[in-house]
């Protein structure tokens, strides 16, 4: 028979999810530098034919595994490469993810659970963030979550395999997060004894089969500079080492998760403290879903080397704590719940404004009118779920923050972005390029561009660091282009500025070229 309600709830979470993820997907350029890297990498594994040894700038590139290079080529080669194809592998399993949550949750606790979880995962601002950037994120946090629910429902090969392509994706963070949490997860429920169900041998061999054979083949044809790029530095001195200036604070993810959660991080504490009292027969899934956020979290929070985007696989589990939690507390009338997410949804909104306005403030005035559009619309969502509470309506609570992150989300994507963007890519500066290039001369290109650079006009440019402008100017002799930041054009000694002539300035960035001096 054909499960409908089952049917009605994978189309409701479809409609919110390609809503919020595809909606102008392709209409935006790459964001410097990160974007840029992705999908030149996977255009020049179809262009040099080799989908083996990832490459970019013509050289080999041991950044990453290639499971997102190869989803990127399948989508160039289906859609043509640009700037939809580089984010629908991405985006595609973000929606896909949202699906696996709810199919697994409906399973693990009950229907209702499944698709709050899903909507409240696709409506994280953060997931629907990284659920349209063309980087791995998305990618990492489908598999690690296919394996770690796999394990709560005895899937044990799904749990190999997932874990295997988490590990093709990013590299050892893949098992490391899988064998922790599993690991914890025994100890603390005092469970061990499952390791004799879970096929270690047979699923040892599932995982080595998928896992293993790119690694062996590049290290055949690369050696140690392989072992020790990758894995040396792009793994183990990377944690061990800040690979930027800032963010390696302690508490660098706890205003990460406040907003990157939002607008669910209102049900956050209260959920943790539930799942830490929990007696009833759900005590060990609740206690696995709070593992396994905590090592993600913990863990990146120990790293030294840290990015917004790396706690996005910590997500799915918060998800579906909440769910489980809303849910309890929907069916046994806890009305307190409510009162109390109020009070925090307005702090955290609060808290989001003043953030919008003061980046907003320092990157261009003209986004400060639109920020004021999102904070009316916010404190009318803030008024209409008070309300809601008031009445104790459950179900109005959830639904309003479902639809209100959908209007917030389709305000960004088509107002507030477009605005935006341009400072955050190089594709307007090469435009530009292309216009007043002569053909001939070589190009400079300051490290942070040159992805977006080669990617955009097809040359690989020379490299560069900006600190390094000035001499590179005093020993150039010959006809030269140079791309980069308005800042350090500006600083240039007038002197040197006198020997340039600039052609194009775009945002916080310019072009100018090195007349011959022969």
């Amino acid at each position: 028979m054909i499960d409908r309600k089952l049917w009605i709830n994978i189309t409701i979470i479809l409609c919110v999810s390609w809503l919020i993820t595809f909606s102008n997907l392709g209409n935006l350029p790459l964001f410097d530098p990160d974007e840029p890297v992705y999908a030149e990498t996977a255009l020049e594994m179809l262009q040099n034919q080799d989908f083996i040894s990832p490459r970019i700038y013509g050289d080999f590139w041991y950044d990453k595994p290639p499971m997102y290079y190869w989803l990127v080529a399948g989508a160039f080669k289906l859609f043509g490469a640009g700037e939809f194809a580089a984010r629908f592998p991405a985006a595609l399993l973000a929606v896909l993810g949202s699906i696996l949550l709810y199919l697994a949750g409906r399973k693990i606790f009950n229907d209702r659970v499944g698709l709050l979880a899903a909507l409240i995962l696709s409506t994280s601002l953060e997931y629907f963030y990284l659920s349209r950037a063309a980087v791995t994120d998305s990618t990492l946090t489908f598999f690690i979550t296919g394996a770690l629910l796999a394990f709560l429902l005895k899937n044990n090969y799904m749990f190999y395999g997932c874990a295997a392509l988490a590990v093709v994706t990013k590299g050892p963070i893949g098992v490391f997060f899988c064998g922790v949490i599993v690991g914890l997860y025994l100890l603390l429920t005092s469970n061990l004894a499952l390791l004799k169900r879970m096929k270690l041998l047979s699923g040892g061999a599932l995982f080595t089969v998928i896992a293993a054979p790119w690694y062996l083949i590049m290290y055949y044809y690369h050696g140690m500079d392989f072992i020790n790029t990758f894995l040396g530095f792009h793994n183990f001195t990377r944690f061990l080492q800040p690979e930027h200036a800032t963010g390696s604070q302690w508490y660098y993810y706890i205003p990460v998760l406040i907003m990157g959660f939002f607008p669910w991080t209102a049900f956050f504490t209260q959920a943790f403290i539930a799942g830490w009292k929990e007696k009833g027969k759900e005590r060990n899934q609740v206690i696995f879903l709070m593992i396994w956020a905590s090592v993600v979290f913990l863990f990146f929070s120990l790293s030294q080397t840290k990015l917004v985007s790396y706690i996005l696989p910590m997500y799915p589990p918060l998800a579906l704590l909440i769910a489980w939690y809303f849910d309890k507390a929907w069916t046994e009338k806890r009305s307190s719940i409510l009162k109390w997410s109020g009070l925090l949804l307005a702090i955290v909104v609060i808290l989001l404004e003043v953030a919008l306005f003061y980046a907003g403030g320092l990157v261009m005035s003209q986004l400060v009118p639109l920020i004021k559009i999102t904070a009316v619309f916010f404190l009318l969502l803030v008024a209409l779920v008070w309300w809601l509470s008031y009445r104790r309506n459950f179900g109005g609570v959830f639904i309003a923050n479902v639809i209100g992150m959908m209007f917030f989300t389709t305000f960004l994507i088509t107002q507030l972005f477009p605005v935006l963007v341009p400072a955050f890519t190089v594709k307007g500066i090469v435009n530009e390029f292309e216009q007043h290039y002569d053909g001939q001369a070589p190009v400079y290109v300051a490290k942070f561009y040159r992805p977006g650079f080669i990617f955009y006009s097809g040359m690989p440019g020379i490299e560069f660091d900006q600190q390094d402008l000035e001499t590179t100017l005093l020993n150039k002799t010959d006809k030269s282009y140079f791309i980069i930041k308005k800042k350090s054009y500006q600083n240039l000694p007038s002197q040197l500025q006198k020997k340039v002539r600039l052609l194009a300035d775009v945002e916080d960035k310019v072009l100018f070229v090195h007349e011959d001096n022969k």
